[in-house]
């Protein structure tokens, strides 16, 4: 069924009678219809996918600190709070992104759990985390090596515990081969088309 949607139309955000709204699929906030960005600068994370990733952890995301890089429509932060985090950090560094972000967190009503940076990945994991994360979402443009450089500072900056976890969602087959020398242990590997999630915990020693 088509419906509203928010568009990037000249440069300037428009609504469209064309497209779907993406939604919470689980949690308090089930069904709530989100806006998105459309055009090739954001790629939004299927349900299917996103549903899968959800139930994976849905045992130990309850008063978690949730932390979704790359954020686009923020929808995954957004899951994460449905779903009983107790406080979610979402950052993107385009400005049409987050003036969605910002729609859809008032249109869930989850203002006092969000934390939001209108920033690159990097100046956000560099400058202002101040606390352990519980649960790192990454999702990076394919085709860019953004998910290894973003752990590489994760773990230099010592923002994880042993009980984090770290999701990557990527089309990349060597990010296994890269993050070899980096003090993580892959727990879990899903595919779903081009689609990886990758399951990370840290360790001590590699």
């Amino acid at each position: 069924m088509n419906t509203l949607d928010i568009i990037k139309k000249n440069n300037k955000i428009v609504i469209s009678k064309k497209g779907n709204f993406m939604r919470i699929i689980g949690g308090k906030a089930r069904g709530t219809k989100l806006y998105t960005l459309d055009g090739n600068n954001t790629r939004p994370t299927l349900d299917r996918v996103k549903e899968s990733m959800f139930n994976i952890i849905q045992n130990d995301i309850q008063d978690t600190v949730f932390l979704d890089l790359f954020s686009g429509s923020g929808a995954i932060g957004l899951e994460a709070i449905s779903r009983g985090a107790k406080k979610a950090i979402l950052c993107d560094k385009s400005k049409d992104a987050i003036n969605i972000i910002k729609k859809n967190i008032v249109k869930t009503k989850f203002e006092k759990q969000i934390e939001l940076y209108e920033l690159s990945y990097n100046k956000v994991l560099t400058n202002m985390i101040k606390e352990k994360i519980d649960i790192i979402y990454i999702d990076p443009p394919y085709e860019t090596n953004f998910a290894y450089e973003a752990l590489k500072i994760i773990l230099d900056r010592d923002l994880i515990t042993q009980e984090s976890t770290i999701i990557v969602e990527t089309d990349r087959e060597e990010l296994e081969k890269q993050i070899e020398n980096l003090n993580v242990k892959i727990v879990s590997k899903r595919k779903y088309g081009r689609v990886y999630l990758i399951f990370l915990k840290r360790v001590d020693e590699i």
